[in-house]
């Protein structure tokens, strides 16, 4: 059964032009072969009051709310977050690729919404991830987690930073961790591997590392991170323990990535098998 004349009525209802349908990306595909699609609403760039009032319908009309993507991660399950940060990366790339970069006409989607193409210039757009490391140091009885300002008040995480042209996952590694806090690593290990949207789509590549012994003082660039420290298995085992920060107020302690985050699983990881960092790569 399809379901595009109810979602026509609803878009009709909200003052949405149906033929946004089209816009729509697949993201997926259901155990019984049912596509799913996601769609822009557009509800960011109407103007406030409108963006306001189109809100307040929907939630009523669709018996729901809005929440931010970030406070949704504490609550998902990992296929309903997987489908729901797909949905946002790729509707958010199509977004940005509009028109193209060598001819300057408008470019077009095909159905499925897995490329773009400039019907002038024959270029064929396809989405891009970019390649981010993201390690948790180890000094063998202590992890090192730090904070960006950007991240939400009291949150802590591994270190991470995009690679640069040229540069071999390794050498990334060693390059943000001497960067952000001056610390020459010993041995590293790759964990693990995730797709990540924020803020942008990102493939994140998880690792542990050692630092050499007796060279633990951190040198925190203030310039990336507004603080970085040791944390101790104890310390971290207590804040993986904790409840969602947004939902109940943890005065005076710090936390940690939602566990659909990969930061969160190889935290984890050391929580439970602390000597996975002093392995040789």
């Amino acid at each position: 059964m399809s379901l595009r004349p109810e979602l026509e009525r609803l878009l009709a209802k909200f003052g949405q032009d149906t033929q946004r349908i089209e816009d729509s990306v697949l993201i997926g595909c259901s155990k019984q072969h049912e596509a799913w699609f996601a769609l822009d609403l557009g509800l960011n760039s109407s103007s406030s009051l409108n963006a306001s009032l189109q809100k307040a319908e929907m939630e009523i009309e669709l018996k729901g709310s809005f929440t931010d993507l970030r406070k949704a991660l504490f609550q998902l399950n990992t296929k309903d977050a997987s489908l729901l940060t797909t949905a946002q990366a790729l509707l958010r790339w199509h977004d940005a690729h509009q028109f193209c970069s060598r001819s300057g006409q408008p470019t077009k989607k095909n159905v499925a919404g897995s490329k773009r193409v400039c019907p002038s210039s024959k270029i064929i757009y396809y989405p891009q991830m970019a390649p981010v490391v993201i390690t948790l140091v180890s000094d063998g009885t202590r992890c090192l987690l730090a904070r960006q300002s950007s991240f939400p008040k009291g949150m802590y995480s591994a270190l991470a930073g995009f690679c640069d042209i040229g540069e071999s996952l390794e050498e990334a590694v060693r390059r943000e961790v001497a960067e952000e806090v001056g610390l020459e690593l010993e041995r590293l290990k790759y964990s693990a591997s995730q797709h990540w949207s924020f803020p942008n789509s990102s493939l994140m590549i998880a690792c542990h590392a050692s630092v050499k012994p007796g060279q633990t003082e951190i040198q925190v660039n203030l310039k990336e991170l507004e603080a970085a420290g040791w944390f101790s298995h104890d310390e971290v085992a207590t804040a993986l323990r904790r409840n969602n920060p947004y939902t109940q107020q943890q005065n005076g302690t710090f936390w940690l990535p939602p566990k659909l985050a990969i930061a969160h699983q190889l935290i984890k990881e050391w929580v439970e098998k602390p000597s996975c960092s002093t392995l040789p790569a």
